[in-house]
């Protein structure tokens, strides 16, 4: 039995200013002004009440605040005002997410959640809430979830913020904190057995990655990856990253390096499915281009160490990559349309309308069309019209569609 005995204190009305972003992934958000002491610890809204079923939500960002909706119908139960650029990760529990700003990473509370009692298991929901604890670092970047882990990264202090995930039921848990060798913008990865990988570099270059166990010991180490970005698990905990020139994976105690078909073939976001030994990655072949607007993707497989490209018939971002529930290969495009890819074969399977078209903006901060996937369901924003939509994964077919009152800019969820 899970019990949660601490106390939300909400914010005050807070003072927020827009932080320097380190880089286009690692970014930091708005400051809330928090109290000046111990940050309080969370625990159940005050309007909480037990429902029959659980309760999912979203949680999407604008310029000036955080939404909180409901998953199924779109409905908008929040609007938590937080001035500026804002940027949101699931914590990974089903309730909480981490909201970056300035200095460090806020504890946001979907409000919603679920009790194990014996033999049953309760759900609840409640109004969400911005809480007072921030957990400190210099410019905080990615918050990875895998294994029953959470870690947050600080790109200007190297700091790893290592959690247990189940933890964050009962509160506002301490983490254990490593650190890397240099700051830079990283990330790290703890993998199920309590080693950690994280990467290598500092504030003028990035080279690679390695791994250490619970008393900081290097196990393995790789550093064949210039410009290692961003991370994805694939099937039997292959842990990737990406590089300028193709992709290195950690999986079974050693380092590979899969090599792009270009000299310079950049790799920079990943995504991960446990039910897929296939990472899918972005692909960028224009070393000098301000922005480039690619119209490939790479499958790279973790078993057999090779990678392929996937031609798509129209361009899309960063925010286009997502895995779906049989580990299918999702990439939303600027035409609009969501393909599906079969991450074996590279073919490309369906290709579902959902938006009208776009175009990137070259301001990585600017909103653009997002993919969220959460069970069997994807999330895309269309922020031009303000609006979202669900399309089931199943069908293909886009099943709601609801206006917003912001254009969102970055779309999460949790599963209540």
């Amino acid at each position: 039995m899970r019990t949660r005995h601490t106390l939300i204190a909400p914010l005050a009305a807070s003072a927020a200013v827009t932080a320097l972003l380190l880089s286009g992934c690692g970014g930091t958000g708005a400051e809330a002004d928090p109290d000046s002491g111990e940050q309080a610890d969370t625990a159940e809204p005050s309007d909480a009440e037990q429902v029959e079923e659980t309760q999912p939500r979203l949680i999407t960002t604008y310029d000036g605040g955080i939404l909180t909706l409901d998953a199924r119908t779109l409905e908008v139960i929040d609007d938590t005002k937080l001035e500026g650029f804002n940027r949101v990760n699931p914590v990974g529990d089903g309730r909480h997410g981490m909201v970056s700003v300035a200095n460090g990473f806020q504890l946001f509370d979907a409000g919603v959640w679920t009790e194990e009692h014996g033999d049953h298991t309760h759900s609840f929901a409640g109004s969400p809430q911005l809480t007072d604890r921030v957990y400190e670092t210099d410019t905080p970047g990615h918050v990875v979830r895998h294994g029953g882990s959470t870690v947050l990264f600080g790109d200007g202090d190297g700091r790893m913020q290592i959690f247990d995930t189940d933890a964050f039921h009962d509160g506002a848990p301490e983490p254990e904190v490593k650190e890397a060798e240099e700051a830079h913008h990283g990330v790290a990865v703890q993998l199920e057995n309590g080693n950690v990988l994280h990467t290598i570099g500092n504030e003028e270059e990035r080279s690679g990655a390695k791994v250490v166990d619970a008393e900081g010991n290097e196990i393995a180490r790789n550093e064949d990856c210039p410009g290692v970005h961003g991370e994805a698990a694939a099937q039997d905990e292959a842990i990737a990253v990406g590089c300028e020139d193709g992709i290195l994976y950690y999986k079974d105690g050693k380092f590979t390096k899969v090599d792009s078909p270009d000299s310079y073939g950049r790799i920079g976001n990943q995504a991960g499915s446990d039910d897929s030994p296939v990472v899918l990655g972005d692909y960028k072949v224009d070393e000098d281009a301000e922005l480039e607007r690619p119209e490939k993707v790479t499958l790279t497989n973790t078993e057999t160490g090779t990678m392929k490209l996937v031609d798509l018939d129209s361009s899309y971002s960063f925010r286009s990559l997502a895995r779906g529930p049989e580990g299918e290969a999702l990439v939303l495009g600027t035409d609009g349309k969501l393909n599906v890819i079969d991450p074996e074969s590279g073919t490309i399977t369906d290709s579902h309308p959902v938006t009208e078209a776009w175009k990137e903006p070259v301001d990585w901060q600017q909103p653009r069309p997002t993919l969220f996937v959460q069970g069997e369901k994807a999330y895309v924003s269309e922020p031009d019209k303000s609006q979202l939509h669900i399309v089931d994964l199943a069908t293909g077919e886009v099943e709601k569609s609801a206006e917003l009152p912001h254009a969102s800019n970055e779309v999460t969820g949790v599963t209540g």
